[in-house]
């Protein structure tokens, strides 16, 4: 432990600076040269920098479960699939005729569902031991087949209703800035529910019950069109910054942009993810601001030191588990609200998007490479690995063709220059082992 700490305590001040000017030349140079390695496209560097930015709230959500507690969340891809959700409910214009057609009974079969689970639990801790598993079985099957008959005839009719445009059940036409704190808060009754049940059992446990519900977050969306049309996915969602359009057709905005040197289209586009660039920039150094005033608060070291010795932590009197609940509800509605705010750059809702490898692996690979426990490191680490991942997908080829030159022109040769667009996940693989290999605990180590 001594060994650890002295490395750490050799790290340069000046470490952190030069990797977020190195990050800040790359994203320069995809704005400015077009060559092979760069496009020479703002339009390009700032749709790399805006994804980046929210990878980056991502990431600080896993590093407040992981480098503040230890806990190993291997789910993420479900918060960010319920924070996507808030958007669509919350935002999107409520469409005529759904809640007429099934809206109360809906409310209904969902209060049902829930007061079946909570009957359950209640009467389980009231009956004898011996009774409490056939009771609450009982309970369950009784409330399940209730629910049933009322959930399901007013799922098939709000389906059924304009189902080639609509189909579901719409939302509240509420401003879009108001979805990313509903999304942190589906995010964070998921997580309070899971952890509920597996923060009192093994670290393993966690994992496993993390991976399995964010495997089911991601399949009720595919399959319950009535929330967000399922796989014909969800468009025009609102956003909270003009559009490129409405731009263009302001000759005021026309004029601007030819004093910039620009044609309307393209002043557009980079006016737009500026602005989107802006808000996601306060919200990063919110959350960084709030998350060191509560690692360097007595909270902060608590957790710190559950962290780093459970057993000695709750000799002390420290209710471990409770504390980790905490952390873990904390940390899931900051993924929530990532999935929230991603929802509203895309304006598009697209279930069957959200993959394990993007929204799970990557990040962790963030996490990993910016260094646990250093809200900065989470940061940089999310924005150089999304720089990496999307330019990887045009580097693969270029390297590709360098690498296979000697041969001869022929079908294996081709086949490895298309394929190599797909190897970015061996990037990232190698990018991780050489950041473990020569900087085990990140770039940018936890003091």
């Amino acid at each position: 432990m001594s060994t650890t700490r002295q490395a750490d305590t050799r790290v340069s001040p000046l470490r952190a600076p030069l990797l977020f000017a190195v990050l800040a030349v790359l994203f320069v140079l995809e704005g400015t040269v077009s060559n092979a390695m760069f496009s020479g496209s703002w339009n390009s560097a700032l749709s790399l920098l805006n994804m980046g930015l929210i990878s980056a709230v991502m990431a600080l959500g896993v590093n407040m479960i992981w480098g503040y507690g230890g806990l190993f969340n291997a789910g993420v891809v479900g918060f960010v699939a319920l924070g996507g959700l808030a958007p669509v409910l919350v935002s999107t214009r409520p469409v005529p005729g759904a809640w007429a057609a099934g809206g109360p009974r809906l409310l209904l079969g969902l209060a049902l569902g829930f007061a079946t689970l909570a009957l359950a639990i209640i009467v389980a801790r009231r009956v004898p031991r011996a009774w409490r598993f056939p009771t609450a079985a009982a309970i369950f099957v009784l409330g399940y087949v209730v629910t049933t008959m009322v959930f399901i005839p007013a799922v098939a009719a709000i389906e059924a209703n304009n189902p080639a445009k609509a189909g579901n059940i719409g939302g509240l036409g509420l401003p879009v800035l108001l979805s990313w704190p509903v999304g942190a808060l589906f995010a964070a009754a998921a997580a309070w529910g899971v952890g509920k049940v597996a923060l009192g059992l093994r670290s393993d446990y966690l994992a496993i019950a993390t991976l399995g519900i964010g495997e089911i977050i991601v399949a009720v969306l595919r399959n319950e069109g009535w929330l967000a049309r399922g796989v014909l996915n969800m468009t025009g969602i609102p956003r909270p910054v003009p559009y490129e359009l409405d731009l263009q057709a302001d000759p005021a905005f026309a004029a601007r942009a030819a004093a910039w040197g620009m044609d309307a289209a393209t002043a557009s586009g980079i006016w737009v993810k500026l602005c989107y660039a802006g808000l996601f920039t306060v919200v990063v150094l919110a959350l960084i601001a709030l998350s060191e005033l509560a690692l360097r608060s007595p909270w902060g070291r608590m957790m710190r030191a559950i962290r780093d010795n459970e057993t000695a932590a709750e000799a002390m009197g420290k209710d471990v588990t409770r504390r980790h609940l905490h952390l873990f509800v904390i940390g899931s509605a900051v993924i929530g609200l990532a999935g929230a705010m991603m929802i509203t750059l895309d304006g598009l809702m697209s279930p069957g998007g959200y993959s394990p490898l993007r929204f799970t692996f990557l990040i962790w690979v963030m996490v990993i490479v910016g260094g646990s426990g250093n809200n900065w490191g989470a940061v940089l680490g999310a924005m150089l690995i999304w720089f990496l991942w999307i330019k990887a997908e045009v580097w693969g080829p270029a390297l590709m063709a360098l690498v296979t030159a000697p041969l001869p022109q022929g079908a294996l040769r081709t086949h490895l220059i298309e394929s190599a667009p797909q190897m970015r996940f061996i990037a990232m693989g190698l990018v991780l082992l050489l950041v473990l290999r020569f900087a085990p605990r990140g770039l940018l180590p936890e003091r």
